[in-house]
């Protein structure tokens, strides 16, 4: 079906975030058990339980506002995942996995920062008053988990891959 009206390409959008969190649902414990710095596992294991509130507002926007998801798959996470993935698969657990693990993980995020964005302008377009600050909230999550990595990606454990 063509998106022809802000609405639909609401419906479209909410439902491809819906999607890429759903899918980052399955990825996140699998990165955290990748991690060999503890600090840096633990922050997967947190933004998991964020993830999961993610999915749950999402649920609560499609109830206050009566609108139905599409089941589509987000192909982007998918191919973001499926990177994630490989590195996990091609990189030995230590320091260089960590410091891979961080900028997979940021790719994440800033395509999450991308989607809420886009959909808070569009709720507030089309005047989704009760949508926007769960949108907020979920946009200013993703803000604060990128910001976290970039700090952990700083770190004293992760300066070992590159003195390796």
């Amino acid at each position: 079906m063509a998106v022809k009206t802000v609405q639909e390409l609401f419906i479209h959008e909410l439902s491809d975030t819906y999607s890429a969190e759903k899918q980052m649902t399955r990825s996140l414990p699998k990165m955290a058990r990748a991690a060999a710095d503890e600090q840096l596992a633990q922050a997967f294991r947190d933004h998991l339980e964020e993830t999961r509130t993610q999915v749950e507002r999402i649920d609560q926007i499609v109830e206050l506002t009566g609108l139905k998801l599409k089941r589509i798959k987000c192909a982007a996470m998918e191919g973001l995942v499926e990177e994630g993935n490989d590195l996990i698969d091609e990189i030995d657990k230590g320091p260089v996995l960590d410091v891979a693990l961080i900028g997979a993980a940021q790719k994440v995020e800033h395509y999450e920062i991308a989607s809420y964005t886009t959909l808070v302008l569009l709720a507030t377009k089309l005047g989704l008053t009760e949508a926007v600050p769960l949108l907020e909230a979920s946009l200013a999550e993703e803000k604060a988990t990128d910001e976290k990595l970039g700090t952990l990606g700083q770190a004293a454990s992760i300066e070992e891959a590159v003195e390796s």
